[in-house]
């Protein structure tokens, strides 16, 4: 398993963390002419043998990047403006699968452990994190996507990406909350929210802009909740 969760962190890192954007944006330009690609694949088949440390697993490293590049080729080429978000969720699904059937493929190899074997732990936690922050903004930023762009995201009062960091923290409590067993922490925090909220839907005096909150705040808590719950599983099973 805990294959699995090293193979998982290094399409978080690779896929989220260390792309920019303005590697996506010469990526959808130019497509598979784009040396961007290329590279963020590399990167990709780099942050697995590091995490695995062991060059012995080169064919497992080959597979993941074959199938990283075939899986983001295909997107660039299907992806059209108006389908962006759905393609995202096609493309990080394709992802997931893939490296699932890398790991069932190798399954039953004994993998030598020599980097951080008996902190086992810490990967389970850097998986959790990495997808609380990083991957999740995204997450829900792609869900939202066909609601905020309804409101004003350039509105000068407002801090520059206040509102991703925000739901990172936001996130991140709740995941501490679940994990520790103090549930009643994430109602303080829910309450907490809705009491600074409240002055901003109060002067909006829009519905759609108090469904929107409350679509993402939902969206946000169910993802820290569902990740917590998975984390202490994860956890268990290591003992």
């Amino acid at each position: 398993m805990i294959i699995l969760i090293k193979l998982i962190i290094a399409h978080f890192i690779g896929d989220f963390l260390l792309q920019p954007n303005s590697w996506v944006a010469e990526k959808e330009k130019r497509k598979a002419k784009s040396g961007k690609l290329y590279l963020h694949i590399l990167i990709h088949g780099l942050l697995v043998l590091f995490l695995l440390w062991n060059f012995k697993y080169w064919f497992l490293v080959l597979l993941l990047i074959l199938s990283h590049g075939i899986i983001d080729t295909i997107k660039l080429y299907a992806q059209k403006e108006c389908n962006k978000s759905r393609w995202f969720f096609i493309d990080q699904g394709l992802h997931i699968v893939s490296i699932l059937l890398v790991w069932l493929l190798f399954y039953d190899q004994e993998f030598d452990f020599t980097l951080w074997y008996e902190d086992r732990y810490i990967f389970v936690y850097a998986a959790a994190i990495l997808f609380l922050t990083i991957v999740s903004a995204i997450i829900v930023r792609e869900l939202m996507f066909k609601w905020s762009k309804n409101f004003n995201v350039d509105n000068d009062e407002s801090l520059i990406n206040a509102g991703k960091y925000i739901g990172m923290l936001e996130r991140l409590f709740v995941f501490v909350f679940v994990v520790t067993g103090n549930w009643e922490g994430i109602g303080f925090l829910l309450a907490a929210k809705s009491v600074f909220r409240f002055g901003d839907l109060k002067e909006a005096k829009d519905r759609k802009l108090t469904e929107y909150i409350l679509i993402g705040t939902l969206i946000s808590y169910g993802i820290a909740i569902i990740s917590g719950m998975l984390t202490i599983e994860l956890i268990e099973h290591f003992e």
